[in-house]
């Protein structure tokens, strides 16, 4: 049960924002961040009024069904009101427990992702490669803008490195539990006894940090800059353009040379280095919260294998949730996303409820 208490502040507030919004009378920063509230609680204004209506309504039919010179047919509909009010009662309780539930502050920020080959060599490239165009077309049905930021490709055509800045709606909400290692089991196209190989790649969705959200004191940066390396001749620069960014007190360090510009390639590095530390200090902030618990989704942690594409049988499984979708080519063209997304995200949730009951 949720405190009346609670829901009627909530009620309240309400409100007292809509009287403010529409006096005329405040600043356009206020207004701004008014509106922003005005329009979190007017999606749960509903269902907190039906929520404090539940027991004057509940007490109404049961007169009805009480009182022995109502007709049959009346107690009928009354006992079948009841029904539906109960469930509606389970239904607002639960929208509201999710509402009241601590927000995360970066789950409407933009996104930057990382994905690295890792076990398997040439075909764990390919998988990399396979992995980022997955995201890709996912951002295109969303009509998210994706930007590469670095790449690195392998000699098969795969990827071994790729850094990319996803902008939209809702970004990190939706794919931070998208970190960690990804296992495909395939037979990789130079098998030619039909084996089926396993190989794996590490992704690691950091949410976008802006200057306003973390201070990094330029005396704690050190920069250095040489020429940037690649297949040689005209693709060498013959300039120092690539620099390497390295965060003395934490050794984080961030290289990038895909820019001919060393101003550009600074930019782009400062980037990936903000959203870095920007995490570390995320993590270390829910560590000193949950020192007694650890949550099963939503870790971050990117040495835990959390799926698996299996190609002979066309399954993709999510080890977290126990989730197996037999949809795997679906699901690499973004059409079977959303639905592993929302399972996941109901889990974490329910997590969350538990965890506040």
């Amino acid at each position: 049960m949720i405190p009346e208490k609670t829901i009627e502040e909530l009620i309240n507030k309400h409100a007292i924002l809509e009287k403010e919004l529409s006096s005329g009378s405040i600043d356009k920063k206020t207004f701004a961040d008014k509106s922003k509230e005005y329009s979190d609680l007017n999606e749960i204004i509903q269902n907190a009024k039906k929520y404090i209506s539940y027991k004057n309504d509940k007490l109404e039919l049961q007169k009805i069904l009480d009182d022995k010179s109502s007709d049959e047919e009346l107690k009928k509909m009354a006992e079948t009101e009841l029904d539906d009010l109960e469930n509606e009662k389970d239904k607002n309780e639960k929208k509201l427990k999710l509402f009241l539930l601590p927000k995360d502050e970066a789950d409407k920020k933009d996104a930057i992702i990382e994905i690295r080959a890792g076990t398997g060599g040439l075909e764990a490239s390919l998988f990399a490669a396979d992995l980022f165009k997955m995201y890709e077309k996912v951002s295109h049905k969303k009509k998210w803008a994706v930007e590469l930021i670095s790449i690195s490709r392998s000699e098969a055509g795969g990827l071994k490195e790729v850094i990319a800045s996803i902008k939209g709606t809702n970004i990190y909400s939706t794919l931070k539990y998208e970190s960690g290692v990804h296992r495909v089991q395939r037979v990789p196209d130079t098998e030619t006894q039909g084996r089926v190989h396993t190989s794996a790649a590490t992704v690691a969705v950091l949410p976008e940090a802006e200057e306003v959200d973390l201070k990094i004191n330029e005396s704690d940066l050190r920069i250095d800059v040489f020429r940037a390396g690649g297949p040689g001749g005209q693709s060498v620069n013959t300039t120092d353009s690539a620099v390497r960014i390295t965060h003395i007190p934490t050794g984080l360090s961030v290289s990038q040379q895909d820019e001919k510009s060393q101003h550009k390639n600074k930019a782009k590095g400062m980037k990936i280095l903000r959203a870095r530390l920007y995490e570390l200090e995320r993590t270390r902030i829910d560590q000193e919260r949950s020192k007694d618990r650890k949550s099963k989704i939503g870790t971050g942690d990117r040495s835990e294998r959390i799926r698996t594409y299996n190609f002979p049988q066309g399954r993709v499984t999510d080890h977290r949730i126990n989730l197996t979708l037999h949809k795997l080519e679906e699901f690499l063209e973004g059409e079977a996303f959303d639905e592993m997304i929302e399972s996941l995200t109901l889990q974490a949730q329910e997590e969350s409820l538990s965890n506040l009951n």
